[in-house]
């Protein structure tokens, strides 16, 4: 699926801000696949003393911001593989801030956390990877709200794409 063939009906306007800026003739797998490679080395590249660093009181770390956005991406898969095996379940939302002080995070390590992040990222692809065009237009809800499989994937890779714009304005 190419973003372009999405339309407005295929997610809620909240999550649409996501999707902005995306290649809009990137195929979804191509997208997912390109993030895999480039995020770990953007990750890399973060000086060690930036990691517990929050740029506001109140704000994340960087460290629990890759937490929520590794936790978002488990959410959304789970939501897609259950619209992949055509489940009508409406499922449910979670609260993010509620989840981040839970994650455990003083027993990780930026280290731990990108392999983490790879981990997660190919299981996506493996989901993503053998879906139709006509699985990717299957919809279900979430959060409330009729969204289809394919926005799921696009909305992944947005996600990840409009935080590692905010570590890099906010945290770098």
């Amino acid at each position: 699926m190419i973003l372009r063939n999405l339309s407005e009906s295929d997610c809620p306007v909240y999550y649409r801000t996501y999707l902005k800026g995306l290649d809009q003739e990137l195929d979804l797998v191509k997208l997912m696949e390109n993030q895999l490679v480039n995020f770990p080395k953007f990750l890399n590249s973060i000086p060690e003393s930036k990691w517990n660093f929050s740029y506001d009181s109140g704000k994340w770390t960087l460290m629990e911001s890759l937490v929520h956005m590794l936790d978002t991406e488990r959410v959304f898969q789970y939501r897609a593989l259950c619209f992949s095996r055509k489940d009508r379940t409406a499922l449910p939302g979670f609260d993010q801030d509620q989840w981040v002080p839970e994650s455990k995070i003083q027993f990780k390590t930026p280290e731990a956390l990108i392999e983490e992040y790879k981990c997660i990222r190919l299981s996506t692809i493996w989901l993503f990877k053998y879906l139709s065009d006509d699985d990717l237009m299957f919809k279900g809800i979430a959060s409330g709200q009729e969204i289809t499989l394919g926005a799921l994937g696009f909305i992944i890779c947005g996600h990840q794409r409009h935080h590692r714009e905010v570590i890099r304005s906010h945290y770098l």
